[in-house]
């Protein structure tokens, strides 16, 4: 089974700040975190991910300047809205203030109120090319999919013509779609879409992704890497075996280490797109070498041992330094 380069999207997170979780983001960066640098490291980025093929870009009000440096690049590259499927989230605020050794990066709410200043934040930068509108890291316990007020207003922006959707994290994730598969207004289901954590340690969420697809939701799939922990730049013992059984599958198939890390997600029935977050051009065109791979009953085989338990996954990355 071959995957289309079009189904796959770029994630903005590493691009728009000057720390993220990523392993070896800090090197991607080369340190240099002066805003118009890191406007143009993030163009070059967006210029070989769209020379390639890549019309799907995901940012959040969270990601530092993520929002102003895709929207800088869409008006100097003369894009033109509906040409390109721009997403953005709202929920988390950015409070590092430009720093990668920040006491706290991002502040979570979930309130009516930050939804309406973000909104207004995200559509002054992004305006028509606004595609999707997610709320950021939905979780049970934020209570924001049992707030009726943000539901309303999430529908009253759908009445728009403006997709709505929310963006999970964590070992609940399937406990939080299949909450939000229930929620509906007039007989009509709210959200159009759902981004998820889905990868070859984390497979946890496929079942209820399986369910929201069926649903008529879109599925995209995000930390296909695992932030870094499924390329060859992991050096932490504790994966060593993981890590030689995916260099010996993606050796076999005469492919990179991520790119066949893309392509399983690429592989699930369920997934319409799949995020690189790829930082550099050269990160962009091995992750999109993912299009050229062939899934296989047999790859699959060899690649199942990599599935860690959902819980020992997220409480591992909870430890992911920002850097």
């Amino acid at each position: 089974m071959l995957l289309g380069a079009g189904r796959i999207g770029l994630g903005l997170a590493a691009l728009g700040r000057p720390g993220y979780i990523t392993l070896g983001h800090a090197r991607d960066l080369t340190g240099d975190y002066e805003p118009g640098a890191m406007e143009d490291h993030a163009h070059s980025v967006l210029d070989a991910a769209y020379a390639a093929g890549v019309r799907y870009f995901d940012a959040a009000r969270s990601y530092g300047r993520a929002e102003d440096f895709l929207a800088s690049w869409l008006a100097s590259r003369r894009i033109a809205p509906g040409s390109v499927f721009v997403a953005s989230k709202w929920g988390y605020t950015y409070t590092a203030g430009w720093r990668v050794d920040a006491d706290r990066h991002e502040v979570k709410d979930h309130s009516l109120a930050t939804l309406a200043r973000q909104f207004a934040e995200t559509t002054t930068r992004l305006g028509a090319y606004l595609s999707l509108y997610q709320i950021h890291s939905a979780t049970l316990e934020s209570g924001v999919l049992g707030d009726d007020a943000v539901i309303d207003e999430l529908v009253r922006l759908k009445a728009t013509g403006l997709r709505v959707g929310l963006t999970l994290t964590g070992a609940s994730q399937s406990d939080v779609l299949r909450r939000a598969l229930e929620i509906t207004r007039d007989g009509d289901r709210v959200f159009d879409a759902v981004q998820a954590t889905w990868n070859l340690l984390e497979r946890g969420a496929g079942s209820a992704l399986e369910d929201a697809h069926a649903a008529g939701l879109s599925v995209v799939v995000k930390e296909v890497l695992a932030n870094g922990r499924l390329t060859a730049r992991n050096a932490d013992p504790a994966y060593a075996r993981r890590l030689a059984l995916l260099r010996e599958e993606a050796a076999r198939l005469d492919t990179t280490v991520d790119a066949l890390s893309l392509t399983a997600a690429l592989a699930q029935p369920w997934a319409d797109v799949a995020l690189s977050g790829a930082a550099t051009p050269e990160q962009i065109a091995s992750n999109l070498r993912a299009a050229e791979v062939e899934w296989s009953a047999e790859t699959e085989a060899a690649l199942e041992a990599l599935t860690m338990e959902s819980g020992a996954y997220w409480a591992e990355r909870s430890t992911l330094p920002w850097n």
